[in-house]
């Protein structure tokens, strides 16, 4: 097995963007992880690359919670796991054009240190977050700011040491937010932040200052994007300071090398995860996962309308009750038309709501590892991506601990 990786660790969102949180892994009565994702949280808690804070409870059964942890531990997890599992990986290596033909994808162009080259392949998962495969493959897609009005704002995290969190609320942090934006403190007067994540004994992931119209998907938006999220660090940090108790000595450690991007590009697949699924709370007889996170569009702009907008979707109105869980369909990660083609994470078929649902890591590693069974059971079988045998891959997934209840 060969994975390309386009920078120099594994991890994506959750290392080299610094988006080091965990949310939404318990409906309030037990935890929605399974698999992978379940194994990855306890090894990371065992070894301690999640702060001592968070017990096990956590993932199992707080409702509507979740965690910060160590990106580096989780880099370093993900290699341990590829490296036992015999994964060839290929960092700095970037896919830069598709062979396909009627729904079948011969191989890839790459680019790395040695120049370009060609890979042949069986099968092929996209994992690019951008659907950059299935695009470059001529399969269908829907594109942030051009199939919608508006792009779910991306931010540029960054981690920052010297917080005591034994003062520290990150409960109370709206509250200084307020009253800094009535201040003026800020460049930009955004009343959404999600805030500091602890992730470790001193340090934490700070998650502030959207990027508001950043099309992830065009290279001047997205350099300005990134030079701008730079600037947020170290605002958002000076506020910090200013402002929070238990901050007082915080300084700023890195920003992330990507962007935490919320919404770029999906697929269009054998089927399209809708908001009345999610409203419905539907199950489906070929779904690989449940997860339990509500709608999170963050606010399109700094409008007080958008705020409560946001407010009301987010934090009053859609929040699922205790116990409840809607299903993630095997069929929205195959891209319509294609036989040898899986997507897997905020990349898959889903509306704008559905998608800002299950964007998240967790939903995101069970679709991951659903697919790459997946694809390991068509080599074995000759299967198809379109034809497969759902119910023998569900049995597979779930003799491997997954859950999809």
């Amino acid at each position: 097995m060969l994975l390309i990786e386009a920078t120099g660790a594994l991890g994506g969102m959750g290392t080299q963007a610094m988006v080091s949180a965990w949310s939404h892994m318990s409906n309030g009565k037990e935890t929605i992880l399974g698999g992978l994702m379940l194994e990855l949280v306890e090894t990371m808690h065992a070894r301690g690359f999640i702060p001592e804070k968070y017990d096990r409870v956590f993932w199992t059964k707080i409702h509507n919670r979740g965690l910060g942890y160590s990106t580096e531990g989780l880099k370093l997890l993900l290699d341990e796991l590829c490296s036992d599992a015999g994964v060839d990986v290929r960092f700095f290596s970037k896919m830069v054009e598709v062979d396909a033909t009627d729904g079948t994808v011969a191989g890839v162009i790459v680019h790395d240190c040695e120049g370009l080259s060609f890979v042949e392949a069986p099968y092929f998962v996209d994992a690019t977050g951008d659907a950059t495969l299935s695009y470059l493959a001529g399969a269908e897609t829907r594109r942030a700011g051009t199939d919608t009005p508006n792009i779910n704002p991306p931010t540029l995290c960054s981690v920052h040491a010297g917080i005591d969190h034994a003062v520290f609320d990150r409960r109370a942090h709206q509250q200084y937010i307020d009253k800094a934006v009535d201040d003026g403190f800020f460049s930009q007067p955004d009343r959404h932040v999600p805030g500091l994540f602890p992730s470790g004994r001193s340090s934490a992931t700070l998650n502030a200052g959207h990027l508001f119209g950043t099309d992830a998907l065009d290279s001047v938006p997205l350099s300005r994007a990134m030079a701008k999220g730079r600037q947020f660090a170290w605002e958002y940090g000076n506020f910090c300071r200013e402002y929070l108790p238990g901050c007082e000595r915080i300084e700023l450690i890195s920003s992330a090398t990507l962007l935490g991007v919320r919404e770029s590009r999906r697929v269009v697949g054998e089927y399209e995860l809708n908001y009345q699924d999610y409203l419905d709370r539907r199950q489906f007889d070929d779904q690989i996962a449940v997860y339990c996170k509500q709608v999170d569009i963050h606010v399109y702009d700094l409008s007080e309308e958008e705020y409560d907008r946001y407010k009301n979707e987010f934090e009053k109105n859609a929040i699922l009750a205790p116990g409840e869980v809607y299903g993630i369909p095997y069929r929205i990660l195959v891209p319509k038309g294609f036989q040898n083609l899986w997507v897997a994470g905020r990349s898959n078929s889903s509306d704008v709501k559905v998608a800002a649902a299950i964007r998240d890591q967790p939903a995101a590693v069970m679709m991951g590892e659903a697919v790459g069974t997946a694809a390991a059971q068509a080599r074995s079988s000759g299967e198809t991506a379109r034809t497969l045998n759902v119910s023998r891959l569900r049995k597979t997934l779930r003799e491997n601990g997954g859950n999809f209840a």
